[in-house]
């Protein structure tokens, strides 16, 4: 089996790919290593440096003649979609529908596709189920959510099936703190440096925090189930940015000081997702636990603070 993950030296991608190896499956990376890192990639897979929006794409497939592509790039920034909507859409939509082209034109059997969680906006109820309300608050929010329209029509005229898969927060190793990378890698590259943690508002606004492992296991499950549905990946529990502090606490085995600053607007106080579709749909639900997922977490950023 041979299997294209795009964005596989990024953070999700790149575990994707570990795990198609252990299967012992043909890995084939594309990713322009805008935010991807080559000491992220696998050597056991083949790589091409390209954008997922450029003619190389159609090259690379009809050289590799994948079976299955699993989509990651991305354009992944809220605030970047801001400053530049242009370049957002380019890449996530554009890219998405150039992948789709290829996918079509080389018969691959299924597309596996990185939605959002974004496609959501302000949650009106939770845990948000996929039926909730779409009302993306952000051009990245829109340019997630359109590919999944693409990703119906594509089907409904092609026959090409799908899966997409709408995140809650994924934490883990390689997630990058140093950018706008998710709270729990910010903490804990702050808590290893002895900083205070920079808490916006009371620290009780909550989040499902799902880990990277059991992200990238949904990915190779879909492979062979949930053909064209869209699927919430999360804990589907809640947890405060309080709670996440006290368990960084025990971890640390030291005092963690914090620093309360003000709300920042448009921040959304409460979400979590409702995963009752995957574990019906794939068969999946979450294996890692918050404190096992946060040691793993820890204990990869104390090793890569040592090499340094």
């Amino acid at each position: 089996m041979k299997v294209v993950v795009t964005g596989g030296a990024g953070f999700i991608g790149s575990h994707i790919v570990d795990q198609c190896i252990r299967k012992g499956y043909e890995v084939i990376v594309i990713d322009n290593l805008a935010t991807g890192k080559r000491q992220n990639l696998n050597l056991e897979a083949t790589f091409y440096e390209a954008d997922i929006a450029s003619p190389a794409v159609r090259t690379i497939f009809e050289k590799e003649k994948p079976d299955y592509l699993i989509h990651h790039a991305a354009q992944a920034s809220v605030p970047g979609s801001l400053k530049n909507p242009v370049a957002d859409a380019t890449t996530n939509i554009v890219g998405t529908v150039n992948l789709l082209e290829a996918c079509r034109l080389m018969g691959v059997k299924k597309v596996i596709y990185a939605s959002s969680a974004a496609a959501y906006g302000e949650p009106e109820y939770t845990p948000l189920d996929e039926r909730h309300k779409k009302q993306p608050l952000s051009p990245y929010g829109i340019s997630k959510y359109v590919p999944e329209y693409y990703l119906h029509v594509y089907h409904h005229l092609y026959g090409l099936p799908y899966t997409a898969f709408r995140y809650a927060n994924v934490y883990g190793e390689r997630q990058d703190p140093y950018g706008e990378g998710g709270v729990i890698s910010i903490f804990v590259d702050r808590v290893l440096a002895g900083q205070e943690l920079r808490v916006y508002g009371s620290g009780e606004q909550t989040r499902d925090f799902v880990y990277v492992e059991d992200v990238a296991r949904a990915n190779l499950m879909a492979l062979a189930a949930g053909d064209n549905q869209i699927f919430n990946i999360s804990t589907n529990k809640r947890t405060s940015v309080n709670q996440l502090i006290e368990e960084l606490n025990i971890l640390a085995a030291k005092p963690v000081t914090v620093k309360h600053e003000a709300p920042r607007e448009g921040d959304i106080m409460h979400s979590y997702l409702n995963n009752a579709g995957a574990k019906e749909g794939l068969g999946w639900e979450p294996h890692y636990s918050l404190a096992d997922g946060l040691a793993k977490t820890m204990k990869y950023y104390q090793k890569l603070s040592q090499n340094q």
